[in-house]
């Protein structure tokens, strides 16, 4: 049976910002408001980074909205919060990012079957010329679907 996923948000700067090694999907440690506003679509990852302190993994900066219907035990909107995973899994990535450039980043924000999910991944900082030939090829892919779908039209 194939799991039902929902994606909520992306990191589309990631991409353009970092060569993505490897990538791990983390449960995220919330509050009742806070899968609200995630199920609402008021989250962002695009500022957030993660971080591994005394054997534990977390997601800093990860703005969530406050829920709207929400009372006095609302949430702080870019609290710290812990990412469940597998102490095997952190390990690996905690030797990684001791690595020379490595850090951890979240890629996108789901639901799997009802529970919240984040992608992260290990990535390396992308320079200014890499961007620069990463948007070339972009731009060539996006000329070459063009030119086929023209020439596709004149032979219909």
């Amino acid at each position: 049976m194939k799991e039902k996923i929902s994606i909520v948000t992306q990191n589309k700067k990631a991409r353009h910002d970092y060569f993505i090694e490897q990538s791990y999907e983390a449960g995220l440690h919330l509050k009742g408001t806070e899968v609200k506003s995630i199920r609402d679509g008021k989250v962002s990852v695009n500022d957030a980074y993660v971080q591994i302190k005394q054997g534990e993994i977390f997601i800093i900066n990860m703005h969530i909205s406050p829920y709207t219907f929400g009372n006095l035990f609302n949430h702080e909107e870019t609290r710290t919060r812990k990412l469940l995973m597998h102490k095997k899994e952190i390990l690996k990535i905690e030797a990684k990012i001791k690595e020379d450039g490595y850090t951890v980043i979240p890629l996108k924000v789901y639901f799997v079957e009802g529970l919240a999910k984040v992608e992260i991944a290990i990535a390396k900082g992308k320079k200014l010329f890499d961007k620069r030939e990463s948007l070339k090829e972009e731009d060539a892919k996006q000329h070459m679907k063009k030119t086929l779908k023209e020439a596709f039209r004149r032979e219909s």
